[in-house]
């Protein structure tokens, strides 16, 4: 039985199926999935500009022998751009699934002011709207790749790579949030949860 959760609470009908972390199976995943996300698009952009700034950089691929052409950085940019949109909806649904089974410490606030049920509204809303742009910059990503520059070295255009930039600033600031739901409010630490229900870690964690 999973203690932690205070009684009375409608997920207390799932409590002999959750963990001491809240959750029906041993790590959250969508911690994970947040990561590989990140990862996918930062990849993506990246390599899009490296493909935009070909023409500066081939002297240096040149001289160290490495043969890479600007199409080669273009598809990485595509693919890797692709993958994170199909991947961050299995992240928000992840997301939303964990934020359900949440039981956030009491009485506490966040750094920036926030009691827990509002951060975990801000991060759900925001998760969903970064999806949606993500969504949107992958079909302006495709339309740019098999249509508007097609013909063209440069695959993309600069207000997509300033668009991008923009965008790794608000998924920083987004996943302060989510840092602060484990970090701060507990949700899904199992060492925090099992502290505040009054157990013994030594006993209670292998």
């Amino acid at each position: 039985m999973a203690s932690f959760i205070p009684s009375g609470w409608p997920i207390e009908q799932l409590s002999a199926e959750l963990g001491p972390n809240g959750l029906p199976y041993a790590l959250p995943i969508h911690p994970n999935l947040v990561h590989l996300t990140i990862g996918l698009f930062v990849i993506a952009i990246a390599f899009d500009i490296a493909g935009a700034l070909y023409p500066v950089e081939k002297r240096v691929f040149r001289f160290l022998a490495l043969p890479v052409t600007r199409g080669g950085f273009h598809d990485v940019g595509w693919y890797n751009l692709l993958a994170c949109a199909i991947v961050t909806f299995f992240t928000v649904a992840a997301g939303f699934f964990e934020m359900l089974l949440a039981v956030p410490l009491p009485g506490v606030t966040s750094t920036i002011g926030l009691q827990s049920m509002e951060t975990m509204l801000w991060h759900g809303v925001g998760g969903v709207l970064i999806l949606l742009v993500i969504v949107a910059m992958t079909v302006w990503r495709g339309y740019q790749r098999f249509v508007w520059r097609r013909d063209m070295g440069r695959q993309v255009q600069w207000l997509y790579l300033l668009v991008g930039l923009g965008l790794f600033l608000v998924i920083g600031l987004h996943g302060t949030l989510g840092a602060e739901l484990a970090a701060e409010f507990g949700v899904h630490i199992t060492a925090d949860q099992l502290l505040a229900a009054g157990a013994d870690l030594n006993e209670a964690l292998p």
